[in-house]
Formats: structure tokens, C-alpha cells, sequence
């Protein structure tokens, strides 16, 4: 309760405006894209605590070190090793066939500006536990944020990145210059 008051209050003041499609009704995978500024972090938070969505997200482990590690996984944090990135999926995987029932904010671009390409874990976590993909979006130029369509993969990778590219070409970030194409490394052979 305190959470979606709170998220009120953000979005009556707030310059941003929460334009979305209803929150899914079923666990998901929900990319946060395009990923350019730490401040992306709490335009999520708004959207979800808004929308009432009971969620997760991956972040990167020095986060989670220290009087942050609390805050982190009381925010719904799970620590990602970047020696060992791979070994998540089998862990969120596991968690989810374990019974436990989330969405799951995942940013495949990684690092803000550094990256070329996304990753591909959002596509394996999601294809593995059966779930679908929510397009979650953050559009300066508009001064917008919130939810597009959750989509079923079709496990076909290069026309589930077309759908998924088609959605995300106007969308700017919160830093443009610092947006990075939807488009895995080696798409037609991904693995995925």
C-alpha cells in the first residue's frame, strides 16, 4: 500500500507521464529499455509500484555489497556475478519452476552506453521458464514511461527481435545517446 501512495505522489509530480498497457496478468519477463541512465531504476520502480506488479530485477553484485545489500533485495534485487553471467539463468529458472511467482525486470542492454548489443539472458530465462515477454519502456522525447505489449516468443529469434525492434525504434531513453539497438550478438545462430 505504501508503495503504490508513494508511487502516486511520484507520478503527480513527476514531468514523466505513465502511458501503459494493464500490467500483465501472469509472471513475466519485462525488459526495461532502453536502459541509459540510472534514473531509468526508479521510473520502474513508479511503473510497477503503480501498477501493482510483484516484481524482481537483476543487477550487478557490487550493488548488493555492503548497508546497499539490504536495500537492494528489499527492493527486489538478485545480484548477478558478471564472472560467471550465464549461471543466472539456470538460478532464475530454477527459482521460478521452485514455485515462486514474479515478474522479472530485466535490462538486456546492460551497462549503460558500453554495450553494442543486448544480452541474450532475458530471451533464455524466458523461453526456459515458459513465460512471456513485457516491453517496458522509457521515451524522453515523448517524456513517457510505462508498458507495451507482452509478447509470447515464437522461439524463432530473428522475428521475435523484429517485434521486439519494431516497438523500441522510438523509443529514445533517457540519455539518447547512450541507446543501444535491440539486437543480440549473432541473432540467427543466438542459441536461444
Amino acid at each position: 500500500m505504501l508503495r503504490r501512495l508513494l508511487s502516486r505522489v511520484y507520478w503527480a509530480c513527476s514531468r514523466w507521464t505513465l502511458s501503459s498497457e494493464p500490467a500483465p496478468d501472469r509472471p513475466t519477463v519485462l525488459i526495461g529499455a532502453p536502459h541509459t541512465s540510472n534514473w531509468d531504476f526508479v521510473l520502474m520502480l513508479a511503473i510497477a509500484w503503480r501498477l501493482g506488479i510483484e516484481f524482481r530485477w537483476l543487477g550487478k553484485k557490487s550493488l548488493f555489497t555492503g548497508w546497499r545489500g539490504p536495500i537492494m533485495r528489499g527492493l527486489g534485487g538478485i545480484p548477478v556475478d558478471r564472472a560467471d553471467p550465464s549461471r543466472v539463468v539456470g538460478e532464475v529458472v530454477a527459482r521460478i519452476r521452485g514455485g515462486e511467482v514474479f515478474g522479472l525486470v530485466v535490462t538486456p542492454d546492460g551497462t549503460r552506453g558500453a554495450n553494442t548489443t543486448w544480452k541474450s539472458g532475458f530471451y533464455r530465462i524466458a523461453r526456459e521458464a515458459g513465460m512471456p515477454l513485457t516491453l517496458g519502456y522509457v521515451d524522453r522525447t515523448t517524456m513517457t514511461a510505462g508498458l507495451g505489449p507482452t509478447i509470447d516468443l515464437t522461439g524463432e529469434v530473428g522475428s521475435d527481435m523484429d517485434r521486439i525492434r519494431a516497438f523500441y525504434a522510438d523509443k529514445a531513453g533517457f540519455r539518447p545517446e547512450f541507446r543501444t539497438e535491440p539486437r543480440l550478438t549473432d541473432e540467427p545462430a543466438a542459441g536461444v
